[in-house]
């Protein structure tokens, strides 16, 4: 038997991204863990968001639309100009690091 995940509503999901937080031009941290059975790893990343998108992979992935796994990916600038993509799942934390007025226009 497969280990399966509890199901998560899409709806909850893409509106939790697609806040006016994460629209480009917000500065945000993004934390990412990646758990194993003694703890995790956790990774921070801090920029400014140059772009939301959800994009398939590559991969098959069985039952998943369109046969392909469909993954969102923010796309963030960081300080120095690198430009880094990061795949967001339901472990990923995101604060928003913009002044309220600017993520707001």
């Amino acid at each position: 038997m497969g280990c399966k995940f509890p199901a998560a509503d899409d709806r909850i999901l893409r509106m939790a991204i697609e806040t006016t937080a994460y629209k480009p031009g917000s500065r945000v941290r993004v934390v990412q863990q990646v758990p194993h059975r003694n703890g995790g790893w956790n990774q921070t990343v801090e920029g400014v968001v140059t772009r939301y998108q959800q994009s398939k992979t590559g991969s098959w992935f069985a039952h998943a639309r369109n046969d392909k796994l469909w993954l969102d990916r923010l796309e963030l600038k960081l300080d120095d100009g690198e430009i880094v993509v990061l795949n967001l799942d339901q472990f990923s934390v995101i604060e928003n690091l913009s002044d309220p007025a600017i993520s707001n226009s």
